[in-house]
């Protein structure tokens, strides 16, 4: 008669898409998980993101490493799940310079690296991304990346998260105010926002923006360049985009239900944080992204707001990931990262590997919390994510 230890209890904290992976692959290696949420899945930073997935520019080698990995997990889904065609898609991005800058220097690194990056003349454009408003390339043309594409959370996670239950997961939304219970030096489970406690053996932040406020309060740092945004969602367009376009004023990709979204660093920087920890918008913002969206489309299409997702948009203060154990809490481990969206399936998996047997991962090693000197560090947070009306002042 043979006999087995009982299998781990482990609570992921988070419904985005590090949260939903890591579930997943906890699950599926045979854990008893349970992953809890102050809302819905995919209601907070995964759920208004770009979600563009590249290893576009110049990074680490380190960290280029991981995301081409996190770029071939979501090739491996999509082979595996034919129903993911409509929300994943690999039709390829465009970059170009702004005025009195150049992408020279960016194609010749992207090529040095083996990345697959073609040097775009401004006629070539229309051939290669019938898409794009071709006039407004830059005048010494363009990158095109013909391997990179986006992912459509709010379809994803869900996925994501049904295959965590099929595999013996329980998920609990709307469960508030959710903290990790510490007990001299361990984390030994959660507590609710309605102050039920659940046991665990292990835990797993994995709440985005809110990870170094919530690491704060027990006592740990993590260096902090978390920003407000937000994401402006367009009403259905009556012509098809494919291709995603990172340019100078505006970012640009479609959702399978014929939509845009759209984003920019100079919009990003006009998010009002009120008192309350509330997000304002201003018109001009939403309007000023639809005008430089429209620039950039073949025709000039007239685009309409259907509604933005203001937020935190997490960033680490290096911008590089944060991943695995937190060192000053015994049972506790974190994942905190820009680029959610293209890291999230590698992430997740090589964190419950991690947890599921104790055995570090060697991608992950230049990737740890305790990298960062955190003496004299102080990480500031503000507010919670939202989605508002367009029509929002």
């Amino acid at each position: 008669m043979s006999s087995t230890a009982p299998a781990q209890h482990i609570v992921v904290i988070g419904g985005g898409i590090l949260g939903a992976s890591t579930s997943m692959h906890l699950a599926r290696g045979g854990a008893q998980v349970t992953l809890v949420t102050a809302g819905l899945l995919a209601n907070g930073a995964s759920g208004r993101s770009i979600a563009w997935l590249n290893s576009s520019g110049a990074r680490s080698a380190e960290y280029h490493y991981l995301r081409m990995l996190a770029i071939d997990r979501y090739r491996t889904w999509s082979s595996h799940h034919p129903e993911s065609s409509s929300y994943i898609r690999f039709d390829g991005a465009l970059k170009w310079a702004g005025p009195g800058e150049s992408f020279r220097d960016t194609f010749a690194f992207e090529r040095s690296t083996g990345y697959h990056s073609l040097w775009l003349d401004r006629a070539d454009v229309p051939r290669v991304a019938p898409d794009v408003n071709a006039q407004a390339v830059a005048e010494e043309g363009a990158i095109y990346n013909p391997g990179e594409g986006w992912v459509n959370m709010p379809d994803f996670i869900p996925a994501l998260a049904a295959e965590a239950t099929a595999s013996g997961a329980t998920i609990i939304e709307d469960a508030g105010d959710v903290r990790v219970d510490v007990q001299d030096g361990s984390a030994v489970g959660v507590i609710l926002g309605d102050g039920t406690r659940l046991a665990a053996d292990r835990v797993v932040l994995a709440t985005g923006g809110e990870v170094p406020a919530q690491l704060a309060a027990l006592g740990v740092t993590v260096p902090d360049a978390t920003p407000a945004a937000f994401v402006l969602f367009t009403d259905p367009v009556d012509f098809e985009v494919k291709t995603v376009l990172n340019t100078p004023r505006v970012a640009v990709r479609p959702t399978p239900d014929g939509r845009l979204v759209l984003d920019a660093d100079w919009a990003e920087q006009s998010v009002i944080v009120e008192d309350d920890g509330s997000f304002t918008i201003p018109e001009e913002s939403v309007q000023g992204l639809l005008n430089e969206a429209s620039k950039v489309l073949a025709g000039n299409p007239r685009l309409t707001a259907q509604k933005v997702g203001a937020g935190l948009k997490p960033i680490p203060g290096d911008g590089e990931p944060v991943v695995g154990p937190v060192p000053a809490i015994a049972g506790l481990h974190t994942v905190f990262t820009h680029s959610g969206a293209t890291l999230g399936l590698i992430l997740g998996e090589l964190l419950a590997e991690e947890v599921l047997t104790g055995n570090p991962s060697p991608v992950l090693k230049s990737f740890r919390l305790d990298r960062f000197d955190t003496s004299s560090a102080t990480p500031e947070t503000v507010g919670t994510g939202a989605w508002a009306p367009v029509s929002q002042a």
